[in-house]
């Protein structure tokens, strides 16, 4: 194992970067945020340990399932690229509701795990964000996610892509409330540093919002790198 990962719809790659912290060499591919296409996009085989991403989720978005539109699933292309590199073992994380991944040799395993759920001293982020993680590997082998050993007792909503330029009404105990916080807000609910964008960075606020509501949460990603290097150990590699 030469633990080199490539990284698929990265965007800012916060999962990317939660495997990086594990020890991970992470090769980024392509991405629109960068001028990138996908599609166009063909990896060399057998080069790769693992394959991480997560293809836009809004065509399997519960709030969008109404306004689907078959060129915007990319799921397909996320097939193509494992079918392609032929990685030992890949990762794929969506909205709850997306497919099951459709690829030949794999044993493959969905677990449904909720941010606040991730081992974060003794307690569980605030963050609710409950995703669907799917883990193909060529053996028939299991991941196992640290859970939390207390839930945190402040829960906060999850952080949604248009909350900073639309904001949305919140829901059972936040009903009548609108899910706008500051940028530094929903840094410190990601898991990041205040200062994790420069000075100088391009991005507008809103843009800002878009790039860490379509992210993975750092706590949730950092549980994620943890459980595949742990299983791999187990395993002998």
């Amino acid at each position: 194992m030469n633990n080199l990962v490539l990284s698929i719809f990265p965007g800012i790659d916060l999962l990317g970067r939660a495997f990086e912290e594990e020890g991970y060499c992470i090769v980024r591919g392509p991405d629109v945020l960068w001028g990138g296409d996908i599609k166009r996009f063909h990896p060399p085989i057998g080069i790769f340990d693992g394959v991480i991403g997560g293809p836009p989720c809004q065509f399997w978005s519960e709030a969008a399932m109404n306004m689907r539109k078959p060129e915007k699933d990319l799921l397909p292309e996320f097939e193509r690229v494992i079918n392609e590199a032929k990685p030992h073992w890949f990762i794929m994380e969506n909205t709850r509701r997306v497919r099951i991944i459709n690829v030949g040799g794999y044993f493959i395993q969905k677990i449904l795990w909720n941010n606040r759920w991730c081992s974060d001293g003794n307690t569980g982020p605030e963050m609710n964000r409950l995703r669907c993680i799917q883990f193909g590997c060529t053996e028939d082998i299991k991941l196992y996610i640290e859970p939390a050993l207390f839930l945190n007792p402040h829960i906060e909503w999850t952080v949604t892509a248009t909350e900073i330029s639309k904001g949305r009404p919140g829901h059972g105990p936040y009903s009548g409330r609108y899910k706008r916080r500051s940028v530094e807000t929903i840094l410190m609910l990601m898991g990041l540093p205040d200062d994790f964008f420069p000075k100088d960075n391009p991005f507008t606020l809103s843009g800002k919002g878009l790039l860490l509501g379509n992210g993975v949460p750092m706590p949730l990603g950092r549980a994620i790198a943890k459980a595949v290097k742990k299983v791999y150990a187990c395993n002998g590699y």
